[in-house]
């Protein structure tokens, strides 16, 4: 590949695409942060668009925060870097969140309308697109005695432990490559709240996609 055969992967996210960092309460730099570490291993004929937000969900309005609906930024996101030939959602953390009342069955049909409506968004395809589902590693029970567990709610370590099942027959119904990131080797949640990336899940993360882009893409 080369000048125009260039591939724009889209990588659409949470907190775990935007990098956020859960000791500092920060943003891990651009050597961290798996999309950009995933561009280097990629190298120079792919471009791979960071797309991260902070408390997004698939498809459910935070009653606390605006602009979190990744249903509703989905088309524009889309038409602002399209052609695109690549779309990573990894999302479903947030989703789990006891303000939303929402079970693990609900967050999979939640995925399954953003996929949809992202597919709806015709003219921002490259000819032979492809979206991935990531199926984010599962919250560690210890979520729940952080700062964090108060705001998150019960049990949402138990709902994410049945994204991933849930998610892969989501990609199956509508034909769209899978991915289950708790399933990598090194990557898992961590840190001060036992909900987000380390550095080193980061990384690992970055080098199992890659393999998974290249086979897509000979």
């Amino acid at each position: 590949m080369g000048g125009d055969m260039k591939k724009t992967i889209l990588c659409f996210g949470d907190s775990n695409t935007h990098g956020y960092d859960n000791v500092t309460g920060g943003r891990f730099d651009t050597k961290t942060r798996w999309p950009r570490v995933l561009q280097g291993l990629l190298g120079e004929d792919y471009d791979v668009i960071e797309e991260g937000l902070s408390g997004r969900t698939t498809c459910f309005e935070d009653p606390l925060h605006e602009g979190l609906n990744a249903v509703e930024a989905i088309h524009p996101v889309l038409m602002s870097h399209e052609p695109v030939d690549l779309l990573i959602i990894m999302l479903g953390t947030n989703d789990t969140k006891e303000r939303f009342a929402a079970t693990a069955a609900n967050i999979a049909k939640g995925m399954e309308r953003l996929v949809k409506k992202a597919r709806a968004s015709a003219d921002a395809w490259a000819p032979g697109a492809k979206i991935m589902i990531v199926a984010p590693p599962p919250i560690l029970p210890e979520y729940a005695g952080t700062e964090i567990g108060p705001d998150m709610g019960r049990d949402c370590d138990k709902k994410s432990e049945q994204l991933a099942a849930l998610f892969q027959k989501t990609a199956e119904l509508l034909d769209c490559e899978f991915f289950d990131a708790g399933a990598a080797k090194g990557v898992t949640m961590g840190g001060a709240d036992f909900m987000h990336l380390t550095p080193q899940a980061h990384r690992a993360l970055a080098e199992a996609l890659c393999a998974k882009i290249r086979a897509l893409f000979p």
